[in-house]
């Protein structure tokens, strides 16, 4: 997914979190380069890490809702749809304060019934262009750096992942990133900045 803007500007996003030991290192390295990420949070997670969910967003970073058990939205029924989403916005909004603005489906699975589940909520609904790097399948450092590389223009939506499992390939993967990036001129936005860029 892209945003057309002609501003030299990407925005990270990563999945399943909190994680309580690979979330706080991807906000050291968003914080040395002075840049901003955008953390689709699942509900579950954030009521075992909240305190890690509070420092995301009190370090400028945005929350965004990734439902509260990370199920396919596809294979639920509308009601089932609607309580993962408004369980996972409820503990969002009493842990941090601030109430989720978008919204990224679990396996990116979506189609119509789930579209007017989530537009019930307001919530824009985000992708990403970088799924072939696959970083939570463990590839190896450079195979998410090269096959995230090659996908990077203005306006682009990254994918990581800081839950479940070992992330320390894309921790990695990521501070590379960051460094290139940062070092030929673009700047590191949340989501819902990207979203207010100027458009080509």
């Amino acid at each position: 997914m892209r945003h057309p803007t002609t501003r030299k500007v990407v925005a990270f996003t990563f999945d399943d979190g909190p994680n309580p030991i690979y979330t706080p290192q991807l906000l050291d390295i968003f914080r040395e380069a002075n840049g901003k990420a955008t953390f689709y949070m699942i509900g579950e997670q954030i009521e075992r890490s909240p305190d890690t969910a509070r420092a995301v967003l009190e370090q400028g970073h945005e929350i965004g809702n990734h439902t509260y058990t990370h199920p396919d939205v596809t294979k639920l029924d509308e009601e089932a749809r609607r309580s993962e989403l408004l369980r996972s916005e409820r503990i969002i909004l009493e842990t941090t304060g601030v109430k989720p603005a978008t919204f990224r489906p679990p396996y990116f699975a979506f189609d119509e019934q789930a579209a007017a589940t989530v537009a019930e909520f307001g919530y824009p609904v985000i992708g990403a262009v970088n799924g072939a790097a696959r970083d939570w399948e463990m590839p190896g450092v450079d195979h998410i750096v090269e096959t995230t590389r090659e996908t990077v223009e203005p306006g682009t939506i990254l994918i990581f992942h800081d839950g479940f499992g070992d992330r320390s390939q894309t921790v990695e993967a990521v501070r590379q990133l960051v460094r290139e990036l940062t070092s030929e001129g673009y700047e590191l936005v949340t989501i819902s900045e990207l979203l207010q860029s100027d458009q080509v």
